[in-house]
């Protein structure tokens, strides 16, 4: 998965997501909602050419979650390494980590939470 996202980085660098069509979420295609993902890529195109304020408006959680990605990324690599078994985050955090987005996803399909959905 990882090596997924590291070969697409090219493809989002020179191609600007607010300007080419990219049909990813299913969720979107087929009801106009967003889901908590929506915005992710343009999120990712905009961080790579170093505007952080437009990244952050496009998918806040996205971008502010990147360093516990990374941290798991990490964690999961050490554990396939090493051949141990360590927890990468205790359950609990999971479970407010889901409910947290959940919750984005909902708000931001709701009308006050518009300033929570990418652009169109």
């Amino acid at each position: 998965m990882a090596g997924t996202a590291l070969a697409a980085l090219p493809v989002i660098y020179f191609n600007n997501p607010n300007t080419t069509h990219v049909p990813l979420c299913p969720l979107h295609a087929l009801t106009g909602l967003n889901c908590p993902l929506c915005g992710g890529t343009r999120a990712v195109y905009a961080l790579m050419h170093g505007d952080v304020a437009t990244a952050i408006r496009d998918n806040a959680p996205f971008v502010l979650g990147l360093p516990l990605i990374a941290f798991v990324l990490l964690r999961w690599t050490g554990n396939a390494v090493s051949c141990q078994q360590r927890r990468m985050l205790p359950r609990t955090v999971w479970l407010v980590l889901l409910a947290l987005i959940v919750v984005f996803g909902v708000v931001r399909n709701l009308p006050f939470g518009g300033w929570l959905s990418p652009p169109t």
